[in-house]
């Protein structure tokens, strides 16, 4: 009895290495794959549908850089529903959306899509202590999660903002796993002009952003997969 249960264990232990080798040899193949595909068109270029987007918003600049960009982009309608995202205690982020999407709805003759707006918890507060923020960290990722599963976005614009960070990680995510391909689109803030931003380094290195855009060209001749698109404000 004792020898069958040994050579039973002998037959179990190489069943579970060799599944486990090939999950992890599927899971780093669709990796590869997805680097390889990021940057390059998903949807077809000719009458394209609508595409959802989510626009991650921030504090200090970040908003209205980020406006600046909308104006330009939401003048065809193509980005729709589109789902505005702001930190939880940013509530004048929120109003310049509300703001351009009535503007958007005047220049339409009354005709505008889907909006929402939506807030998500801050991984950490401007000077919370790092012993706390462990907590909170963690609720932003599950409150992230959950948004992300109710919106599964085809396309994420972002420019910054530390609220974008696990948003573009579950889109990421979910890009292997196969439940949605967004395209993540991360524009650098023109206030940096020698180095990334935090979270534009995290996006970059990790190559979780599809395309990545600079306001100074230093900046692209530093981080050469970087577009540099010139001064947006």
């Amino acid at each position: 009895m004792e020898n069958q249960h040994d050579d039973n264990c002998c037959l179990f232990t190489p069943s579970i290495i060799t599944i486990t080798v090939s999950v992890v040899l599927v899971a780093i193949t669709r990796v590869f794959y997805i680097l390889c595909q990021s940057g390059k068109p998903v949807y077809p270029s000719k009458s394209p549908k609508p595409l959802s987007t989510l626009i991650v918003l921030g504090s200090g600049g970040h908003t209205a850089e980020m406006i600046n960009v909308l104006n330009v982009l939401l003048l065809k309608d193509m980005f729709c529903p589109r789902f505005y995202v702001a930190a939880g205690t940013d509530n004048m982020s929120l109003q310049k959306a509300h703001l351009l999407e009535e503007n958007v709805f005047n220049l339409n003759g009354g005709k505008g899509g889907s909006t929402q707006f939506l807030q998500i918890y801050r991984s950490r507060e401007v000077g919370q202590s790092y012993i706390t923020s462990i907590g909170t960290t963690f609720l932003a990722l599950v409150h992230a999660l959950w948004l992300m599963i109710r919106i599964r976005p085809q396309v994420v614009l972002c420019n910054g903002p530390g609220t974008c960070v696990p948003l573009c990680i579950i889109a990421f995510l979910f890009k292997v796993v196969g439940v949605r391909w967004s395209s993540i689109f991360y524009v650098e803030s023109i206030a940096r002009v020698r180095k990334l931003s935090l979270s534009g380094l995290l996006l970059y290195k990790l190559r979780i952003a599809d395309q990545f855009f600079v306001q100074w060209p230093q900046l692209q001749r530093k981080y050469p997969r970087a577009h540099y698109v010139g001064c947006l404000m």
